[in-house]
């Protein structure tokens, strides 16, 4: 029994609303630092986060020029597309970054956060190109 998502199944899901588990190598020997996530993404696009530049996980980006990201389902059936590709470094676009909290807050409560969280030019939007794909749907199980 195959319980691999399609390509079209595991784009969906991660274009669903979840929280993340963006994962990078760490510096100093340490184990990979592994985080949770606000982020957008749109099938065939990439994957959006937005950091701080000089925070751990984003200099730990910056250095490894890579990250993955995890994204599950908590309830049966149980769910997780986790993805991995290089990453590119751009400015954060303050809508983008409204309709980021939007998408996890609501519309007033995007509004509230981004008030109370004014945009700095220490934060960085990375971006990451899907290059490797890993997925489970054990809802495929009982079908």
């Amino acid at each position: 029994m195959r319980l691999a998502m399609s390509a079209q199944e595991r784009e969906q899901f991660l274009a669903g609303l979840h929280v993340g588990v963006l994962c990078v190598a760490a510096e100093d020997g340490r184990a990979p630092l592994a985080v949770p996530v606000w982020y957008a993404y749109e099938a065939g696009g990439r994957v959006s986060v937005i950091t701080g530049r000089d925070s751990r996980k984003g200099r730990a980006i910056i250095a490894a020029g890579r990250m993955s990201l995890c994204v599950q389902n908590e309830k049966p059936p149980y769910r997780y597309v986790s993805v991995e590709g290089p990453v590119e470094m751009e400015h954060v676009d303050p809508a983008e970054r409204l309709a980021i909290a939007r998408r996890y807050l609501g519309t007033e409560g995007g509004d509230r956060y981004i008030a109370s969280n004014p945009g700095d030019d220490e934060s960085a939007m990375f971006r990451m190109t899907p290059e490797h794909w890993l997925s489970v749907d054990y809802g495929k199980a009982s079908g």
